[in-house]
């Protein structure tokens, strides 16, 4: 069985570049390297990396890191709380929007809207966003989506495009909103959260996601599933969240690996 980590930021461990939190919280377990990283992922079948950038710098080094090692491959993306550093600055975006043709780039992310921080204004954040949505489909690059607790303006602002491919990253909201990307033609990315979810109405959603719809990723160093909540996560730990959602969903893992691994083909492609 082979699966993909559909959403990691492996990029700056070890590193003092790259966006700051990711990297600060990579500095906590010097005891892992990138190499040790990359086969611990190989050894629980994890065989293909998509490298995840927040910023610039951060989506740079995706693109850098993805063309060093085999099994990567790279999402450029502005982050909703960093949007106030980009909107308006045309240099920026005009050295972010480079990025988008360089080798084994194959999406655009993660980007959208965020309420809960409030890090970037909601006006600063839609026109980030709206440049990234532009510069995807310039591309003919799917998207990686950041939303959290901001649907009612995130889908308006979907609504004014057409033929958006795709992935709602780290989803946590309604089945309502679950059912309507589904419909919209987007996929669900499910991480470590579910394995210590307890909304009653959560679980559900998650299982009553489409398998033809479903993406597994670990936001490594993020979101670290149970049974090891509380350490640095890694893209290995993919094994947990699938486990899990076998036995939620009454599924069997054989399944459950090929179906993610060719929904992950599908919407991304390149990985090869």
């Amino acid at each position: 069985m082979n699966f993909v980590d559909t959403h990691c930021h492996i990029q700056s461990v070890g590193r003092n570049i790259g966006e700051r939190g990711t990297r600060g919280l990579w500095s906590k377990a010097p005891d892992l390297n990138i190499q040790t990283i990359l086969q611990n992922a190989q050894d629980a079948g994890v065989t293909k990396l998509i490298c995840v950038g927040c910023d610039v710098e951060d989506s740079q080094l995706a693109v850098d890191f993805a063309q060093s090692h085999d099994t990567c491959w790279a999402s450029i993306g502005i982050h909703p709380h960093e949007a106030k550093h980009y909107a308006g600055k045309d240099a920026d975006l005009s050295k972010f929007a480079d990025l988008a043709d360089q080798p084994k780039v194959i999406a655009v992310g993660e980007c959208g809207l965020d309420y809960y921080y409030g890090h970037s204004s909601p006006a600063d954040q839609e026109k980030v966003l709206r440049f990234q949505i532009e510069l995807a489909q310039k591309h003919d690059l799917p998207i990686i989506f950041h939303v959290r607790e901001a649907f009612e303006d995130f889908w308006r602002i979907f609504d004014d495009y057409k033929d958006i491919r795709g992935v709602l990253h780290s989803f946590t909201d309604t089945g309502t909103n679950m059912q309507k990307a589904i419909q919209k033609g987007l996929y669900i990315g499910v991480n470590g959260i579910v394995t210590f979810a307890k909304d009653p109405a959560q679980i559900a959603m998650y299982k009553s996601i489409p398998i033809n719809r479903l993406l597994l990723e670990t936001d490594a160093p993020f979101l670290t599933p149970s049974p090891h909540r509380g350490r640095i996560n890694q893209p290995k730990h993919i094994k947990y969240i699938a486990e899990f959602l076998t036995e939620l969903r009454d599924d069997d893992m054989e399944t459950l690996a090929a179906a993610t691994s060719r929904n992950a083909q599908e919407l991304f492609g390149g990985l090869e």
